[in-house]
């Protein structure tokens, strides 16, 4: 069956956001419906809580919480609804962040995420989750070429590699699900692979 939960994750400065609009363009083009949205945020209230996140000072455990908290209105109030009426769901990011960068940059533990997940989604997971996939290195260079760096994109190399060893880990035990794209190629070629990606998965 076709994928109708997809979401999109990579650390910072990945490309994210370069591809978006295509992906939602072949959908569309294919007849789909498509809910476009993001995480943190997505609702008002998921907003409000992202500026939060993103620029307020707080421990690893808090943030977590603030980020699922976020999480479960995103999915009451806009997700569940979205894929009940037959829609696709494109999100920006969904718990595979949390697990990448609280628990895996933070050091947030493991079984509290679970916990949480578990609580906000309420066993939804996405059906399909396409991985842009960069050094940290490349993927500094990009943002500092970009935009100003917020509470995450301030963080240091380290910070990253621990990140993106998360990914892995979560494409390892879910391979079925992800899809590694190299987000260090041509952006041409990054498309490419992301539309094969798609057509694969009957797109």
């Amino acid at each position: 069956m076709r994928p109708t939960f997809i979401s999109i994750e990579g650390i910072d400065g990945a490309g994210k956001s370069t591809h978006l609009a295509a992906i939602r363009a072949r959908l569309e083009a294919l007849g789909a419906e498509v809910t476009q949205t993001r995480e943190p945020g997505g609702t008002p209230l998921a907003e409000t809580l992202r500026t939060l996140v993103l620029n307020e000072a707080m421990d690893a455990p808090t943030e977590a919480m603030l980020v699922f908290a976020a999480r479960r209105d995103h999915v009451q109030q806009l997700i569940r609804p979205a894929l009940a009426r037959g829609a696709v769901v494109l999100a920006d990011r969904f718990a595979d962040s949390s697990f990448a960068y609280q628990g895996g940059g933070r050091g947030a533990p493991a079984a509290m995420l679970s916990q949480l997940e578990a609580w906000a989604c309420d066993g939804l997971r996405p059906d399909l989750t396409l991985w842009f996939d960069l050094a940290p290195a490349e993927a500094a260079r990009r943002r500092a070429q970009a935009r100003a760096a917020d509470r995450f994109e301030a963080e240091d190399l380290e910070f990253f590699e621990r990140v993106r060893a998360a990914y892995q880990a979560r494409a390892d035990a879910e391979p079925q699900r992800f899809v590694r794209l190299d987000a260090g190629q041509a952006i041409d070629a990054v498309g490419r692979d992301v539309m094969a990606a798609l057509r694969e998965r009957g797109w």
